[in-house]
């Protein structure tokens, strides 16, 4: 595993997970969004606070390469480095 400025270890639901037992895609990017969020209260911030500053965070795309799939109670890490590109704040995220 590489390194990462941010982990979080979670577990999936089982609500998260479609007919065929496995989570359902949609549900990465909550788990992504979540890592986020979290990311920013470890450094004393949070989207409320810098909506109220007039700073907005917006997703502008999003690219999921998908190796296996999470199941109903696997425990897994959501993971996350960033970076500035120009005006940008880019995530990158992994889940294992």
């Amino acid at each position: 595993m590489k390194e990462y400025i941010f982990k979080l270890t979670d577990k999936v639901r089982d609500y998260e997970c479609d007919l065929q037992g496995v989570v359902n895609n949609s549900n990465y990017q909550h788990y992504m969004e979540h890592t986020r969020h979290e990311f920013l209260e470890s450094l004393g911030e949070n989207f409320g606070k810098m909506h109220e500053k007039g700073v907005d965070g917006f997703v502008s795309r999003v690219e999921i390469q998908y190796k296996t799939s999470l199941k109903s109670g696997d425990s897994y890490i959501s993971c996350l480095n960033a970076y500035k590109k120009g005006v940008k704040l880019v995530f990158e995220q992994d889940i294992y």
